[in-house]
């Protein structure tokens, strides 16, 4: 995964884990843009822990549009699954808001890993789908 190749993660009990072995074995990564300030985002985080939580193969990585790192890790702890983040306002978080094209927030890309785009619009296979369907379409 060429956006992530060498970066550092992190993880909402404040630990760090390297891009690779958080994506290792993984088909897809699930790009979330979202932030606790924004109530769209606040009510669609739920969903996508429980989608996380009944599929495999896909890793979800945050990318915050929080005020501050501690805004970005209380609302990792209060809401988010267990998946990994960018450091809050780092240039590989920028970096992916500008490829992505990020207007707004919450926003989910579903990417292959060898860099494909599947959709950018991930936010509505979640909410429409069941999360076994929504992970079949995006791996055909």
């Amino acid at each position: 995964m060429d956006s992530l190749a060498g970066q550092t993660l992190v993880k909402s009990d404040g630990s760090s884990v390297t891009a690779d072995s958080a994506l290792e074995g993984k088909d897809l990564v699930l790009y979330y843009f979202s932030a606790h300030w924004c109530p769209p985002c606040r009510q669609f985080t739920p969903m996508l822990k429980d989608f996380y939580e009944e599929v495999e193969g896909l890793e979800i990585v945050f990318i915050s549009s929080d005020r501050s790192p501690e805004d970005m890790t209380s609302y990792m702890k209060e809401s988010h699954g267990d998946w990994v983040a960018v450091p809050h306002n780092s240039t590989v978080a920028n970096d992916l808001k500008q490829k992505y094209g990020i207007s707004g927030i919450p926003a989910l890309v579903v990417v292959k890993v060898d860099g494909t785009v599947v959709t950018k619009d991930g936010r509505s296979h979640v909410t429409g789908k069941t999360p076994a369907q929504a992970v079949k379409d995006w791996k055909a």
